[in-house]
């Protein structure tokens, strides 16, 4: 589905169609270990499903691929699990694409990993018209008027619904304005977590202090348009 012209939403990822770029958001690779180390019982199958999905969206033959911020979890100390998924994700990606890795708030240490592969970390990229950034924090060079539509992660989007007999969390994207320029709110691309529900939690951007009048785009076997979020809550 085209969430604006020439942007089209591709599973969790954006593709930028004329510049052939595809956009993933929040790895977050390591949240398996994480969530082992404080005491709970998960299966480690995260890894394989996230490359799964990445190569099935690699199909699309990038030019760039843009992984737009956190694409490992721990803020200060870098895992065995995510050195290892880290690495093997980077690799799978660069032999098909150039890669650009966008510096999200986990990612404080993240240039040790990405110079392993001779890449350095970004804190935006700018295609054109559009700036890809990751949303924890506002940085001046991407208000330039120049710039029309912003891409950001770091919220992790999604909606509760519920029927008479259960409710279930759905990834979604977003789209509003800052200032005057369009933007674009991805979903987090790991799956242990579906995210933070937008009727029910502030998210936590310096970008998304109102989110009334955006429109959502939840994520099921299809892309459902649902309207602007204001209408919503009354749902």
């Amino acid at each position: 589905m085209q969430i604006i012209k020439g942007i089209e939403i591709k599973g969790k990822a954006l593709w930028i169609k004329k510049e052939k770029v595809l956009v993933f958001g929040d790895f977050h690779l390591g949240y398996e270990d994480a969530l082992i180390n404080s005491g709970m019982l998960i299966p480690k199958s995260m890894f394989s499903e996230i490359k799964k999905e990445v190569l099935e969206l690699l199909r699309l033959k990038p030019k760039i691929v843009v992984i737009n911020g956190d694409l490992k979890h721990e803020f200060s100390r870098i895992s065995n699990q995510e050195w290892k998924d880290s690495l093997e994700l980077i690799d799978l990606i660069k032999k098909q694409a150039e890669l650009v890795i966008i510096r999200g708030n986990h990612d404080n240490i993240l240039g040790k990993i990405a110079e392993k592969r001779g890449l350095k970390t970004k804190d935006y990229l700018v295609l054109g018209k559009i700036a890809i950034l990751h949303g924890d924090e506002i940085i001046l060079d991407i208000l330039d008027k120049k710039i029309k539509v912003l891409i950001i992660g770091h919220g992790h989007p999604a909606l509760s619904l519920s029927d008479s007999v259960k409710q279930e969390k759905y990834k979604c994207f977003l789209l509003g304005k800052y200032q005057s320029k369009k933007l674009i709110v991805m979903p987090s691309f790991f799956n242990l977590v579906e995210g933070s529900d937008i009727r029910k939690k502030r998210l936590l951007s310096p970008f998304l202090k109102n989110i009334r009048d955006f429109e959502v785009f939840v994520l099921g076997d299809k892309v459902y348009k649902f309207g602007k979020l204001k209408k919503l809550k009354s749902i």
